[in-house]
């Protein structure tokens, strides 16, 4: 059986001494693995970049076979931000987590196209801000969208300014200040109020990455999304 798609390119890792295993979150198929061959040639390796969209062919026996992909690369988002670390950074953490979390073979078209839309909104002022909210796409997309609206105590949404670790629930400021030391900061700019920060990024990784790591990874963050979050934890540290 075959399929042909489009999609982008989470993952490779090398099979054998010319091939690679390449995972891809497709349109039409969901997250998807497939054998390259010659994948790791110098003709195909920038076609299996994290980051590039393809038109991807896959051939298989059955379905829950490995299969093969037959790729042509048709945007590298990677490749216009190569010579900036912190934007680079960003698409890796997304490929990274897409392929952790999103289920094998279940269609998901709002992610793949939300992933493409960041990845063209990386060379925005804004991309930093961008990305938090594309996580918390994320976890809205696969069960576990985060109550932002209200306040989970008063029902009211003045003054929010927490985050239930526990529900994933707005808390106000006057009914969370006895519990801020055991609540999440909710950034300003996920409730539309405010442009953000690196304050405010580096609060939004802390919150997505919690419930990320709870509810919806089997394990520990990936390596990229940990590098990427302590960056920005880094670059709002006190200078000692």
């Amino acid at each position: 059986m075959e399929w042909s798609d489009r999609g982008i390119v989470l993952a490779t890792r090398a099979h054998g001494e010319a091939s690679a295993v390449a995972t891809l979150l497709t349109r039409g198929h969901g997250r998807h693995g497939g054998l390259v061959h010659g994948g790791r040639s110098s003709r195909q390796r920038g076609n299996l970049e994290p980051g590039t969209l393809v038109d991807v062919r896959w051939r298989g026996r059955l379905p829950e076979h490995l299969g093969s992909f037959t790729l042509e690369a048709v945007h590298g988002y990677g490749t216009a931000i190569l010579d900036d670390p912190p934007r680079l950074a960003a698409l890796a953490a997304a490929c990274a987590l897409a392929a952790e979390a999103v289920p094998e073979h279940e269609p998901h078209p709002v992610l793949f196209d939300g992933l493409l839309a960041l990845f063209g909104l990386l060379d925005s002022p804004a991309w930093a801000e961008t990305y938090v909210r594309w996580e918390v796409g994320l976890l809205a997309e696969l069960g576990f969208g985060l109550d932002l609206g209200r306040c989970a105590v008063t029902g009211t949404n003045d003054y929010l300014a927490y985050v239930s670790p526990r529900t994933g629930r707005a808390v106000s400021a006057a009914a969370g200040e006895p519990f801020r030391d055991r609540l999440l900061p909710l950034p300003p700019f996920l409730i539309g109020r405010g442009g953000g920060g690196a304050t405010e990024v580096a609060d939004g990784l802390k919150l997505t990455g919690h419930f990320l790591e709870r509810h919806l990874l089997a394990g520990p963050l990936p390596a990229a999304r940990v590098r990427l979050m302590e960056r920005y934890a880094n670059a709002v540290a006190p200078a000692v």
